[in-house]
């Protein structure tokens, strides 16, 4: 029985970068084997074993065999006879598909080492062809990796739109869609996740509401970069440049949605493509099982992120309404998120990546007035005044003087 360091914990070695988990397949022995060692199973689908102490997990080394569509159509072979290469064979990209024995060899039947340092992310076989899932993981890679200047290999670019164009991406479960958009979301270059499904056309499929955008002009006065999808993943950049935080980065992906339904006959001006865009956000939600954090924090940047953009002008009625929608007393975080968001969409343009957005800091401050008011004060003094129209005439003073004094 040989063990093996396998998959991430090589390449990312290689790489010089941390390694958080590591992964480890067995080759030559059995369950019964682990188990006597202290090993305890915990696969379902496959023999998957944890370490009796540091809890990382060994997996069997297996062949695989497809039997059904979908990502889960497969059959495995587990046997002791089941080869290092054999279980390597079955990865998705080279670059994941090396392992190392524990004195630091490195096995590499595939050309992992050199796509690595060619910056490519390629398949490992046309078996590839064969996991729909494998789309949106590529995807998620390409977006891990782009600041280290990797991109997707043509040839594997070309499965990729041949999976799409056979709709295999119909049979994934939107649990597993969903679960690589939040990793995918989380990366360095979160909009080359969704640059690639593009490119290969799964983005029709995953996401219709942003990929109609691509083609839709905006005003070039506000707009240098004129389409709308364009902008939508240069706010998506900014965003990732100014937060770590996925639920923000989400909002500002689904911001705009509203723009690809706008009358094509009044292009490129959008009026009402905030509300336009509510039923698009909400359609994402059920479909793909967006988690209530998420979706809450994307319908409230739709909707106000461009009475946002004209706050400095607005009547302190209106700032009240607007800070009132956010639920921004009750809500801070949220309210954190919704102008990090706007920050994004309005740095998210060819020219101005650095602009200044002194929006935020008003709307802040205005918030800051109206916490200061102190409604059993006003209720003391007219205690037979409606509480409600009472107490947002203070805020509304309050947000007067704040404003007065910005």
């Amino acid at each position: 029985m040989k063990i093996y360091t396998v998959g991430g914990a090589v390449r990312d070695r290689l790489l010089g970068l941390p390694i958080k988990d590591r992964d480890w397949v067995v080759v030559g022995g059995s369950g019964d084997d682990l188990e006597k060692l202290g090993y305890r199973q915990v696969g379902k689908d496959f023999p998957v074993y944890l370490h009796p102490v540091d809890k990382e997990q060994y997996a069997l080394a297996r062949r695989e065999r497809k039997i059904a569509p979908g990502h889960t159509g497969f059959a495995f072979d587990t046997g002791a006879e089941v080869s290092l290469e054999e279980d390597l064979a079955r990865r998705d990209l080279t670059v994941n598909a090396m392992a190392e024995t524990g004195d630091g060899e490195l096995i590499d039947p595939y050309g992992g080492r050199d796509d690595l340092e060619n910056r490519v992310l390629r398949h490992v076989s046309p078996a590839f062809r064969e996991d729909p899932l494998r789309v949106l993981r590529v995807a998620r890679f390409a977006a891990r990796f782009k600041h280290l200047g990797f991109g997707v290999a043509p040839e594997t670019m070309q499965f990729m739109r041949e999976m799409v164009g056979r709709g295999e991406l119909a049979e994934l479960t939107r649990e597993r869609v969903w679960r690589e958009i939040e990793a995918a979301l989380t990366s360095q270059s979160p909009e080359e996740f969704f640059r690639v499904l593009r490119e290969c056309c799964a983005l029709q499929v995953i996401l219709p509401e942003v990929n109609r955008l691509f083609g839709v002009p905006q005003p070039a006065k506000y707009h240098p970069e004129i389409d709308t999808g364009v902008h939508t993943l240069m706010c998506v950049r900014a965003a990732a440049r100014l937060t770590e935080d996925p639920v923000t980065r989400y909002a500002v992906l689904m911001h705009d949605v509203g723009k690809g339904v706008t009358d094509h006959a009044r292009w490129p001006s959008h009026h009402g493509h905030e509300e336009l865009g509510l039923p698009l956000v909400r359609e994402v939600t059920r479909r793909l099982g967006v988690p209530t954090e998420y979706a809450e924090t994307a319908e409230a940047v739709c909707k106000y992120h461009t009475l946002q953009h004209r706050v400095l002008s607005l009547r302190p009625a209106t700032v009240l309404r607007l800070l009132t929608g956010l639920d921004a007393i009750r809500r801070p975080q949220r309210f954190e998120r919704f102008l990090t968001a706007c920050l994004a969409d309005a740095r998210g343009r060819t020219g101005f990546e650095d602009c200044e957005y002194p929006q935020n800091e008003y709307l802040e401050r205005m918030l800051a007035a109206v916490n200061s008011v102190d409604a059993g004060e006003l209720l003391r003094d007219k205690p037979e005044a409606d509480a409600g129209e009472l107490i947002a005439r203070g805020r509304i003073e309050a947000i007067r003087r704040a404003k007065a004094e910005f």
